[in-house]
């Protein structure tokens, strides 16, 4: 979500697989308008889109990331809800899955994370390809270098998500990567955007095929706990355990798996999610896509309740309404409406995209 047009609300940026991406409209109420050829109208395998002020000049400015055709673009935002094709300006392509933005390195200016996959099952016989920094020029806002190579450790798994966090305290952005080949990785930065790998941090008790990963507090402590989103498989046969798993900070710097005892037990899979306090009580809870694997089937959308201590319990018929069955992807929020609580998009593959405005308590 991102104001495109400098008109106080936001508006909405999704990446479409396989087709041109959307932009919608806000008309100040939350009301979604269509701006059909806002990027084009060449179709892209898009899998993710993120935001940020990437050349400096006060405006919004988006990534997309592709897979198949790993035709990565960058637009311009001009303020007025266009956009200019700077895609030249991106360093490398690859077939993506994973996307994260932040400034990783301390100038000021937003970098990117592209996570990189494999579409065939004949590519994944090859190494698995590593995954790419590309840093912003700080004498030339808006362009990047490939600082791979010098940056980041050396990676086998094929990514699905990342995210960007300061995990150990020292005031950098550190980062997650959710894979859906396992292990899952923990990359820290020395402050300089040179990241090394921590991994052996984390208590990964089962293999995962993680779709994302979402860094939080859970248990309300001033520590960032982890939550992965998983598959069985990719609509494949059952393989690995779904069950969604929180790892928990343990204040010395490692993390450890207290799903058990922390998280409503479920066998769908689930390629993405939200954390939002949904009941305005202080304490984040969870949306969570479900789908049924194998067979692809459309499930209900999940609302898991924070007891306050980090302790979820379903509470999905009192908050979501019924509608909201479909093949849930990634999630983004924002205050849609203009009433100050949070709004929640839900993607969907093959099945209708949702807007949930924010209640008292609920989601309608």
């Amino acid at each position: 979500m991102l104001d495109v047009d400098s008109d106080g609300d936001l508006d909405v940026a999704v990446a479409v697989e396989n087709d041109v991406s959307r932009l919608y409209l806000n008309d100040g109420k939350g009301k979604l308008s269509w701006r059909q050829g806002a990027f084009g109208t060449a179709r892209h395998d898009n899998e993710h889109v993120e935001t940020a002020d990437f050349n400096k000049d006060g405006h919004a400015d988006l990534i997309f990331v592709a897979e198949y055709d790993q035709d990565h673009q960058l637009f311009l935002g001009d303020g007025r809800g266009g956009f200019v094709d700077a895609s030249d300006r991106l360093p490398a392509q690859s077939q993506a899955n994973g996307l994260a933005v932040g400034d990783v390195n301390g100038d000021g200016l937003p970098d990117i994370v592209v996570g990189n996959s494999a579409e065939s099952r004949a590519e994944r016989r090859a190494p698995a390809p590593q995954d790419f920094l590309w840093l912003n020029t700080a004498t030339n806002p808006g362009h990047f270098v490939d600082a791979t190579a010098t940056h980041m450790p050396k990676d086998a798994e094929y990514a699905q998500g990342i995210a960007l966090a300061d995990l150990d305290g020292d005031g950098d952005l550190d980062m997650f990567v959710a894979n859906e080949t396992p292990p899952n990785r923990l990359f820290l930065n020395d402050g300089k955007s040179h990241f090394s790998d921590a991994s052996d941090r984390l208590d990964l008790k089962v293999p995962l095929e993680t779709r994302e990963v979402h860094v939080f507090d859970a248990n309300r402590d001033g520590r960032p706990d982890i939550l992965f989103l998983n598959l069985t498989s990719n609509n494949q046969d059952w393989d690995k355990d779904p069950q969604s798993r929180l790892l928990i900070n343990d204040g010395e710097g490692r993390w450890r798996d207290e799903t058990d005892t922390r998280l409503p037990r479920h066998r769908f899979s689930s390629w993405g999610g939200s954390v939002v306090d949904f009941d305005h009580d202080g304490a984040p809870d969870l949306l969570v896509g479900a789908i049924e694997v194998p067979s692809f089937k459309p499930l209900q959308l999940r609302a898991w309740h924070n007891d306050g201590s980090g302790h979820f319990s379903d509470q999905t018929v009192s908050v979501v309404p019924q509608a909201t069955v479909g093949r849930s992807w990634s999630m983004a929020q924002g205050d849609i409406d203009g009433d100050g609580k949070p709004d929640i998009f839900i993607g969907g593959w093959g099945t209708q995209a949702r807007l949930l405005l924010s209640g008292s308590g609920s989601a309608r």
